[in-house]
């Protein structure tokens, strides 16, 4: 049993030492010519603009979710004046960039290892390399910096109509104002507060498009492996994302500890 644990820890050790090194040429040959803006600027709009409507409306219903469980908690003490406040760095803070990753992974990443593991096993890749093309710097490049660039615009969208969805709880429930709900909601706001939470979502991005597009570079076994490519993908982007995740808020309680 302990020989069996062994191998399976020194198997997915193995493993990220594979995704880190892959990541890591990807990073390097973004900086070499050519830089193929045409597809990165597709990827751009793919992984962006098309991830827009899921972003939004969960935006709007985590922000309902957490104004009625923050009002069901402070009117305890007496405290709902602080609700667009708490609910406002709550989002900003943790619960927007995390939400935003995990939904750009399953949407996504699922997608990058599906498309790529279909072109690894039908040979396009091959293909493109026969005409001269840079597939590593095509294909997984583009995406992984797509990946990065467009998660901290879909955060700091997330932030906003999650912080509009908590609006319209109040605004039902009180009969809150605009103007006096988002004066409260960004009296305690601080740009220590927003940057560095929506920054690490970079590192969130390099994460979900370098694992989907390794693990659809090293597809196998024809469709079956396409199939296991997308899930896989997902799943280990989202857990990578949530354990990443805690390393980065403890460095951003280090270098902001207020």
């Amino acid at each position: 049993m302990i020989d069996h644990l062994g191998r399976l820890v020194a198997a997915f050790l193995g493993w990220i030492g594979e995704v880190t090194a892959f990541g890591a040429r990807a990073l390097r040959d973004a900086a070499r010519p050519p830089l193929e803006l045409d597809e990165l600027g597709r990827q751009v709009f793919e992984i962006g603009w098309r991830s827009l409507p899921l972003i939004v409306a969960s935006g709007l219903a985590v922000g309902i979710v957490l104004s009625l469980h923050t009002r069901a908690s402070l009117e305890r003490f007496g405290a709902e004046a602080m609700i667009p406040a708490g609910l406002a760095l709550a989002l900003v803070r943790e619960t927007g960039p995390l939400t935003a990753g995990l939904l750009l992974s399953g949407r996504v990443g699922a997608g990058i290892g599906a498309e790529l593991g279909a072109m690894k096993v039908t040979e396009q890749i091959d293909a493109l390399e026969a005409t001269a093309v840079d597939s590593f710097k095509f294909l997984a490049v583009t995406r992984i910096l797509a990946c990065m660039i467009a998660l901290p615009l879909l955060t700091t969208i997330m932030d906003f109509a999650g912080i509009t969805g908590g609006f319209l709880a109040e605004t039902v429930v009180t009969g809150m104002s605009f103007q006096l709900y988002f004066d409260r909601a960004f009296s305690l706001l601080e740009f220590s507060d927003f940057v560095p939470a929506t920054l690490k979502t970079i590192v969130f991005g390099f994460i979900i498009g370098t694992v989907a597009s390794y693990l659809g570079f090293t597809t196998e076994r024809g469709t079956e492996g396409v199939g296991r490519a997308s899930t896989r993908s997902v799943v280990l982007a989202s857990i990578l994302i949530i354990l990443v995740n805690v390393v980065l808020v403890k460095l951003i309680f280090f270098f902001y500890p207020n």
